[in-house]
């Protein structure tokens, strides 16, 4: 039968709350005590290696959990604060194991209980060798947040998965200060890895928060030290991407400041290899550096990172080589390099400020020079993490360390990775974007383009103390960044309740000019494989066209129209520092129109070249 499938899909934070609200029932309802707890496996819904046991005390009690390791050094404690109702999230269970949980009153009983896990990875881990001892990583694992078609994992001391999400959130996870984990999203608001915004949740996957952005957010956040967020946007309506940063109250979602980085940059100087009209800058960090109140963001398309005045945008410097740009500009804002053994870095990735002031980066050195004729082949090129010792006063700039050049083309990544700094000496560098092509040379192509053209997509994880290697993960595909996180954080018992949805969704950008066509009396034909996928915010039109068509998707309403160009044809990426939500077939479309400023019940119809189709489908908004 012709015509788009429809089909509505309730927000998680709704899916979790009814689950939380029956398993709360069932709790409060029966006799459930630490001898005969209610276990809940996966309660809320995306977390596949966790489970929620609950039960009652007679008298007030700490209680501590502990999951047990395939070995001793493998298990995960955790104790919660005195209570009679306990609510347990329960984190680190194996896939594909009977795991055993104990839980123990303070100074009483103890209990156990197992928990059967299926093989969430189908005998397919992405985990390849973990060399590390457990004296070093002991209850911390590495966390990977994906750049593919892999989800976000989480790997302890033996390479054991001990976390993961069975959902597409993607770019960087950070710790928040109240234990719980941000990051972006799964859903998305335009390809080809702009989200909604982002998520705040626990380790169980509970979701505590999405925080809604107009322009969507990509890349990158950061928890200011009284709890707002900045978050990394752009204004989806306009002709660039990535060049935008925002500051999110905590409470309301409500955007308290913008930066918009024209107001502060030029398009078009400082040209890297990657460089396009439209992604000019590529933003892909951004810290805040409280002693000089200033923000650093990194702009992979400019080879720069740039900081700026937080109060008023202005512009303080830029750390880059100053080939190709204005001498007023080398003159005004560019560092001279002293000392030895210096070298530029070229399409970084995840700066951030140490606290005595130095600036750090992943150097991708994709191309490793600004003049053409000097690129780099993969082949021959390298990345590391590298140091800088900067003086504002004098404006020079010192390299004091590098990890990873002398790895050669292995540790070569030309996009996504990150570098931590943990202490003195203390680092992790995480090279998550390496590639070999079909034919087993280094790529010349991003990984998450490579993933659909034959090659193997491999990433490198290490942690060093004054040089010395403490930590090397191997990894299949590719990993936009990692972080080293304890799967429990000084957190009480689990905050119940529904979660809430803050901040509002931007109007999507549409298409001014009218196609005229006349409607067809039959429904949009099923070789387009249209369907639509309906939420409360927003809708998907999903749908296969050739390339070369001319397609244009319509909302009516009476005499209001609203049109939104679908593209069929083949994009060369440049960037692509999420390829998760990429179609292996290239006739694929994926259309995300926002519900913002639109009210009542629209008609959905799809031009296709000289015939507009209707689909069948009425949207709510």
């Amino acid at each position: 039968m012709a015509g788009a499938v429809y089909s509505f899909e309730e927000h998680m934070i709704k899916k979790q709350a009814r689950a939380e609200e029956a398993m709360l029932k069932e709790l409060r309802s029966g006799a459930y005590t630490i001898d005969n707890p209610l276990v809940s496996y996966n309660l809320y819904l995306i977390n596949p290696l966790s489970a929620v046991i609950s039960f009652y005390t007679e008298e007030e009690t700490a209680v501590t959990v502990t999951v047990f390791g395939k070995a001793k050094e493998g298990n995960i404690t955790h104790t919660f604060p005195r209570a009679k109702e306990h609510v347990l999230p329960v984190v680190g269970l194996y896939s594909g194991h009977v795991n055993r949980v104990e839980v123990r009153e303070y100074r009483g009983k103890v209990h156990t209980v197992e928990i059967e896990v299926p093989d969430v990875f189908e005998g397919n881990s992405p985990v390849e060798s973990m060399d590390t001892t457990p004296e070093y990583l002991q209850d911390d694992c590495i966390f990977l947040s994906p750049s593919g078609a892999e989800l976000a994992v989480a790997v302890d001391y033996a390479g054991d998965i001990r976390w993961c999400l069975n959902i597409k959130c993607v770019f960087d996870m950070k710790r928040l200060k109240n234990g719980h984990i941000l990051m972006g999203t799964d859903r998305l608001v335009q390809m080809p890895y702009y989200m909604s915004g982002m998520y705040e949740t626990s380790a169980c996957g509970k979701i505590y928060h999405e925080y809604r952005l107009p322009g969507g957010s990509h890349h990158d956040a950061f928890e200011m030290p009284d709890g707002s967020l900045l978050c990394l946007t752009e204004d989806l309506t306009s002709g660039t991407v990535e060049d935008m940063c925002v500051l999110i109250d905590r409470e309301t979602g409500d955007i308290l400041k913008t930066w918009d980085y024209k107001n502060f940059l030029e398009p078009g100087l400082g040209k890297s290899g990657s460089w396009s009209e439209k992604d000019w800058f590529h933003n892909n960090a951004v810290w805040y550096d409280e002693k000089s109140h200033s923000l650093t963001f990194s702009g992979r398309h400019m080879d720069s990172i740039v900081n700026i005045d937080f109060e008023t945008g202005k512009l303080n410097w830029i750390l880059s080589d100053p080939e190709g740009w204005p001498q007023e500009w080398v003159d005004r804002y560019f560092f001279k390099p002293v000392g030895t053994d210096f070298e530029w870095q070229y399409e970084q990735h995840a700066c951030l400020i140490t606290p005595d002031g130095d600036v750090m980066c992943f150097d991708n050195h994709h191309w490793g020079s600004k003049i053409k004729e000097n690129y780099r082949a993969a082949k021959n090129n390298y990345s590391r993490g590298v140091r800088y010792r900067i003086n504002t006063k004098d404006m020079t700039i010192e390299q004091i360390w590098q990890y990873g050049k002398d790895r050669g083309a292995r540790f070569f990544s030309p996009y996504i990775c990150n570098v931590e700094y943990y202490n003195e000496g203390h680092y992790m560098v995480h090279s998550g974007g390496s590639a070999y092509n079909k034919d087993g040379e280094i790529s010349e192509s991003l990984g998450a383009l490579e993933q659909n053209m034959g090659g193997t997509l491999f990433a490198t994880t290490v942690e060093l103390c004054d040089d010395r290697k403490m930590l090397e993960l191997h990894t299949k595909g590719n990993y936009y960044r990692a972080e080293k996180m304890k799967l429990y954080a000084d957190q009480g018992n689990l905050e119940l309740g529904e979660g809430s949805v803050l901040g509002e969704m931007g109007i999507t950008k549409e298409f001014d000019t009218d196609i005229p066509a006349p409607v067809s009396s039959e429904l949009i034909p099923d070789r387009y494989e249209a369907r639509i996928e309906d939420e409360d915010d927003r809708f998907t039109f999903h749908a296969k066209f050739e390339k070369g068509q001319l397609v244009m998707l319509m909302l009516e309403q009476g005499e209001e129209k609203h049109r939104y160009y679908i593209s069929t044809t083949a994009v060369s990426h440049k960037a692509m520092c999420c390829g998760t939500f990429l179609e292996s077939d290239e006739r694929v479309t994926k259309t995300n129109v926002n519900k913002a400023g639109m009210k009542g019940t629209y008609e959905v119809f799809v031009v296709i070249d000289d015939t507009k189709y209707p689909c069948g489908v009425s949207i709510e908004c």
